[in-house]
């Protein structure tokens, strides 16, 4: 595999960054997770400029134009042959010493990955997930914008553990207020009497770019869409219920805290985006 890092094309066995990367040291950078399908990087132009926020959010240089960038993704899937498959960039405040101070990282270290992603298997699109309310809560938007697509993810990770140790994949995380925030990696969406509704920014959710994909979705079918708060309740008495996100695409949920969600089978609205989704994944996209 083929890994750009900081200007240079290498094997991914010479791929290294310093340990007194504060990307390492810190968890001081900003990411994105890309799919590309059929040879085209989807709304490749919509993630970099969300790369771009979170980097103007924690005050961190852009090594490279937004220009730069999308060639620098484009050549990374050219020289590993990837049609399909996700890309991985990030951006790191760089290296520095042992202490916080960022202004002491002299550059920021940029390294993309291209690479083959592994979804969900095929019988959960087919069926649907069954997943859990776990104890960790979504860190507040008011401590860290969930909007910063940042490399802190520790509270995912501690929910994700727990969501196995339930013995599910997925599982809704809450905010300090007690209302549905998202997954640990996915944004999540509601059907209830044919419209869908999904948590806001404010609530802690990531502003997706699957999540915006869906609103344009929404608008195409003809059905009514809406952020707002939403509690357990509201899902577990939900039509339908589903996740979205960069390797999840859309996935329905059938079942949360043991309570069955609707019928216990994929909605048909549910069905309508995903069907929707992956014809716009074929068309929309920059040719690499």
């Amino acid at each position: 595999m083929v890994v750009y890092i900081d200007g240079k094309y290498v094997d991914s066995t010479e791929a290294k960054v310093s340990v007194f990367d504060h990307g390492l040291l810190y968890g001081d950078g900003i990411f994105e997770g890309i799919r590309i399908y059929g040879g085209n990087v989807f709304r490749l132009e919509e993630h970099l400029e969300r790369l771009e926020m979170s980097a103007k959010a924690i005050m961190l240089a852009m090594p490279l134009s937004r220009a730069e960038l999308s060639a620098a993704v484009c050549e990374t899937c050219r020289r590993n042959k990837l049609n399909d498959g996700y890309i991985r960039l990030v951006i790191t405040r760089g290296a520095g010493d042992l202490g916080l101070a960022p202004w002491l990282c002299e550059k920021p270290t940029i390294f993309i990955i291209a690479s083959k992603i592994s979804l969900y298997p095929q019988e959960y699109y087919d069926n649907g997930l069954s997943i859990v309310t776990v104890p960790t809560r979504r860190i507040a938007p008011d401590a860290l914008p969930p909007t910063v697509k940042s490399l802190n993810y520790l509270n995912n990770i501690l929910a994700k553990i727990e969501a196995r140790q339930a013995g599910a994949l997925e599982a809704i995380m809450l905010n300090s207020q007690g209302y549905v925030a998202e997954c640990t990696a996915d944004n999540v969406f509601i059907v209830q009497k044919g419209e869908i509704v999904t948590p806001a920014a404010s609530a802690g959710a990531l502003k997706g770019i699957t999540r915006s994909t869906i609103f344009d979705i929404a608008r195409e079918i003809g059905v009514p869409m809406r952020e707002a708060d939403l509690t357990r309740y509201d899902v577990w008495c939900a039509d339908e219920c589903f996740l979205t996100g960069t390797g999840a695409e859309v996935i329905p949920v059938v079942k949360l805290d043991g309570r069955v969600i609707g019928n216990g089978k994929p909605g048909g609205i549910t069905q309508r985006v995903l069907a929707s989704f992956r014809k716009r994944v074929q068309a929309e996209g920059t040719r690499i």
